[in-house]
C-alpha cells in the first residue's frame, strides 16, 4: 500500500513538474526572448543586449517617484562601460501618470533628466493586457514581485535570467540595488 501510494505520488509529481516546466518554457526562459518597441519607433529586442545586465524600469513622467530618473541616469553612466543597460518602459497603468505621446515622453526625459539610456514605447505592464515581458516576469518571480506602482525595477543577468525585483520605494542609489547590479555585471 505504501509503495503504491508512493508510485501514485511520484506519477502526480512528474505530471505537475512537466506542467510547470511546460508553462515556464511557453512563457520564455530568458528575458532575451522579448522585444519592446523603441520610443523613437522600430524594434528594441532585448536580445541585442545579450551578455549584459539589464535594469528594466516601468516609468511615468508625472509621478512622485519621477525624480528617480536622476538616479537611473547615474546608474547608466556609472555602469554602462561595465555591461549594464538601463531600459525605461513608460506606462500609464498607475494613476494615469504617463498620459503623453512617445514624442512628449522622450522630450520630457531628455529636457528634465538628460536621459540617454534606451526608452521603450509606452506599454501596459499589469494585468492580462501587460506586455509579454511583464507577464513573464510575474510568472517567473510570482505576483508579489510584479509592479505595484511606477518605477518598479527588474534586474536581468547577462544570461537572461531574472535576478531580482525592486519595489518603487527602492531608490536607484540604494546599496541593495547597486550591490545586486555589481553582482550581476558580466565578468571580465
Amino acid at each position: 500500500m505504501l509503495l503504491r501510494s508512493l508510485k501514485t505520488f511520484l506519477a502526480w509529481a512528474l505530471c505537475v513538474g512537466f506542467a510547470v516546466t511546460g508553462t515556464a518554457a511557453m512563457a520564455g526562459s530568458s528575458a532575451f526572448e522579448f522585444s519592446f518597441t523603441a520610443i523613437e519607433g522600430g524594434p528594441l529586442p532585448l536580445k541585442k543586449f545579450e551578455g549584459k545586465a539589464l535594469l528594466i524600469v516601468n516609468t511615468a513622467s508625472f509621478c512622485g517617484y519621477t525624480p528617480q530618473y536622476t538616479g537611473l541616469q547615474s546608474l547608466w553612466q556609472r555602469y554602462r562601460d561595465r555591461g549594464l543597460v538601463v531600459i525605461g518602459v513608460p506606462s500609464n497603468d498607475f494613476g494615469a501618470q504617463e498620459p503623453g505621446s512617445a514624442t512628449e515622453i522622450k522630450q520630457f526625459c531628455e529636457v528634465n533628466y538628460a536621459i540617454d539610456f534606451p526608452l521603450a514605447e509606452k506599454v501596459a505592464i499589469k494585468g492580462e493586457q501587460a506586455h509579454p515581458f511583464y507577464r513573464w516576469a510575474r510568472d517567473v518571480l510570482g505576483p508579489a514581485q510584479a509592479p505595484q506602482w511606477n518605477f518598479h525595477k527588474y534586474l536581468v543577468t547577462p544570461d537572461g535570467r531574472l535576478a531580482a525585483a525592486f519595489s518603487t520605494q527602492t531608490s536607484p542609489e540604494s546599496p541593495r540595488l547597486t550591490g545586486a547590479i555589481e553582482a550581476a555585471l558580466p565578468r571580465r
